[in-house]
């Protein structure tokens, strides 16, 4: 008699898929979700996963990130419904801009860019053309945060050939903000992850997130 052959355990991402399909077929208050009722719940997950990266914790931070992703699924699977779009259009998406925004690694020519700050140029001018924006705001949330705004901002102005603003060269504060965070671009730095553990530093051990 032949022993009967184990069942194959299912793909994670796809069971998940069908969890959260699921879900929304048999749950009435994830039923009655949609993209806008989320939007507080993924801008929560986000700021939790910056937490559990802050925290050093990696059992934390992978809790966090499956929170996280269970936003990304739970928006695909309501635009399914819709005939919008499929988690498989959204990998498609994503993928295919990979492919497009990081030639040195998948169409290397002789003089392909080697160092970060050479990759992230290119990656900016590819990026710059595919949006083809009609200013240097176009397209950035007004709700980022000040010192994200700014690098953005900043960023875009030197692609233009824009002077950063100098350090010390004005008695607004704004203006010193903002120079501070030309400063840590010019550094490499991220101001506002730089701030985050300057204030983290500055807690007492048992507030520190």
């Amino acid at each position: 008699m032949r022993a009967k052959r184990a069942s194959k355990p299912p793909e994670p991402l796809l069971e998940f898929l069908e969890v959260m399909r699921r879900l929304r077929a048999e749950c009435a208050w994830k039923r009655g979700q949609t993209h806008r009722s989320l939007a507080r719940y993924l801008l929560e997950e986000t700021h939790e996963t910056l937490e559990a990266i802050d925290s050093g914790d990696a059992d934390h931070l992978r809790e966090e990130l499956g929170d996280l992703l269970l936003q990304v699924y739970f928006h695909a699977v309501i635009a399914e419904e819709a005939g919008e779009f499929t988690l498989d259009d959204v990998a498609r998406d994503i993928t295919a801009k990979m492919y497009r925004r990081n030639p040195h690694v998948f169409a290397p020519t002789a003089d392909s860019p080697t160092d970060a700050a050479a990759i992230d140029e290119v990656w900016q001018q590819i990026k710059a053309a595919e949006k083809q924006r009609t200013s240097v705001t176009e397209g950035l949330p007004a709700g980022l945060p000040a010192l994200l705004y700014a690098d953005k901002v900043l960023g875009r102005l030197a692609s233009e050939g824009r002077p950063a603003p100098e350090p010390g060269a004005a008695d607004d504060l704004g203006e010193r903000l903002l120079a501070l965070v030309a400063e840590a671009r010019g550094s490499g730095v991220d101001p506002e992850q730089a701030l985050r553990d300057a204030v983290r530093r500055r807690l007492p051990p048992a507030a520190r997130p």
